[in-house]
């Protein structure tokens, strides 16, 4: 055990465990009911949606070690943003990682943990169990980076275990078999062309979400020029597998018929693997797979509120460290905001709200590789995005695409996003007033 005083650090398998994490959470185990539904019914289709969809993250993630290579620091795109464009910018990104990027996540995987939960045992509220993980996960990440890391690793290898358990036994303990081909046909390129599939492919995206995670504590990765863009890479490649698979199982070993429209695939499939429990063994499981998940974004999320109140002296109090580096301030902030979601039910409106403009952000950092290489053209870089610029180029037209039908849509909702950006740049110019140490020179 190290003592107090020494910054604790965090090694490779730990940081990409918090990628894993971040990313599997109940998007793969909801999403191919709506794809059915949505007219994507041909196998290939499906498994080259999921294909796309772990490309479009690699493509990202590779970009975010770059710019985590040459601006090795805290805080994901508030810091690359702050640093590549403008202190507003980067402050209005930091803004909505506070209360919509981590704190409404966590409140709603927190919630829908409870609701597995509770139906494993009934008469328990969800939210008191959904608030009783947070509570837990804050005070672990809060005692020390080394205890919060160890807890990590070993609820994500629970998840990864389970899910491997869970397509090993589609593969060979499932009493039926479904006759599948995942080799494309005429059908499979009509239903890659169609809308269905376009539509998809958000909630594919919004699936893989989480590719970013150790981007956001670079400062306390050690190593980071080398492990970051490793973390990043690594995570994200074994969820790819992991969410291709998954998808083959579900629709190797269940009926299209019977899963397309259902919220949880998952029981779905689990009932036709191991009987008319199998719903309640899954629910029970995917309670746990969601402790991981929430674990990473109660660690991940406050480096971003730390290093906001670092840079702007009238929010220093959210800076402060325990004396092993722990953000404890930081962390309670936001394991606050999301008690209060998760009792106020408000975050899955902010959620749909801000997720137009969260897009808006990704875009700018990937936009970034090409300004800081055409900033700081001789500055050497420890990892260069394999495929540049088509990579990066690959990413930004998904996002293109991905705005202009959110916008389309969901007019409305996007507004109030956009209407966001206002009170935020607002209260970066109060902060102006307030900070004037900081930003004084701009």
């Amino acid at each position: 055990m190290k003592q107090s005083g020494i910054i604790q650090k965090i090694g490779l398998l730990t940081a990409i465990s918090y990628v894993i994490a971040n990313m599997v959470g109940t998007g793969v185990f909801t999403s191919l009911g709506f794809q059915l539904a949505g007219g994507v019914t041909d196998i290939s289709a499906i498994i080259i949606l999921w294909l796309m969809g772990g490309i479009i993250a690699f493509t990202g993630a590779q970009v975010y070690g770059e710019l985590g290579s040459v601006m090795p620091r805290s805080g994901g795109e508030y810091h690359f943003l702050t640093e590549l464009y403008h202190p507003s910018v980067g402050f209005m990104s930091g803004f909505f990682s506070m209360f919509v990027g981590f704190a409404a996540p966590i409140a709603l995987a927190a919630m829908a943990l409870g609701q597995y939960f509770s139906n494993v045992y009934d008469g328990i509220d969800p939210r008191f169990i959904a608030a009783a993980v947070i509570i837990l996960t804050t005070f672990v990440h809060g005692s020390s980076v080394k205890s919060g890391g160890a807890f990590q690793v070993i609820f994500t290898i629970i998840k990864i275990v389970l899910i491997v358990g869970f397509i090993i036994a589609g593969f060979f303990f499932a009493p039926e078999h479904q006759q599948i081909s995942i080799i494309p046909t005429s059908t499979t390129w009509n239903q890659i062309l169609s809308a269905g599939f376009a539509v998809s492919l958000i909630y594919v995206y919004y699936s893989y979400s989480g590719w970013n995670a150790s981007a956001y504590f670079v400062s306390e990765l050690k190593n980071p020029m080398k492990n970051l863009p490793k973390s990043l890479i690594i995570g994200t490649l074994i969820v790819t597998v992991l969410y291709l698979l998954l998808n083959f199982v579900f629709l190797y070993v269940s009926p299209v018929t019977s899963l397309s429209g259902q919220l949880d695939v998952g029981a779905v499939a689990a009932t036709d693997i191991f009987g008319l429990k199998g719903g309640v063994i899954m629910s029970g499981l995917i309670s746990l797979l969601l402790i991981s998940t929430i674990s990473s974004m109660v660690f991940a999320g406050p480096r971003v509120i730390q290093v906001i109140g670092e840079d702007y002296p009238s929010l220093g109090f959210m800076s402060k460290k325990r004396q092993n580096g722990v953000p404890l301030v930081a962390i309670l902030v936001q394991s606050s905001i999301s008690l209060i979601l998760l009792f106020t039910s408000t975050f899955e409106a902010l959620l749909t709200y801000l997720g137009f403009v969260m897009n808006i952000f990704a875009f700018l950092t990937i936009l970034g590789v090409f300004v800081h290489r055409r900033r700081f053209p001789k500055m050497e870089r420890p990892y260069k995005t394999m495929g540049y610029p088509v990579v990066p180029i690959i990413f930004m037209l998904f996002v293109i695409w991905n705005v202009i039908y959110l916008f389309r849509e969901k007019t409305t909702e996007t507004l109030i996003g956009l209407g966001t950006l206002l009170v935020a740049m607002g209260f970066y110019y109060l902060l102006k007033v307030f900070s004037p140490k900081k930003i004084e020179n701009e």
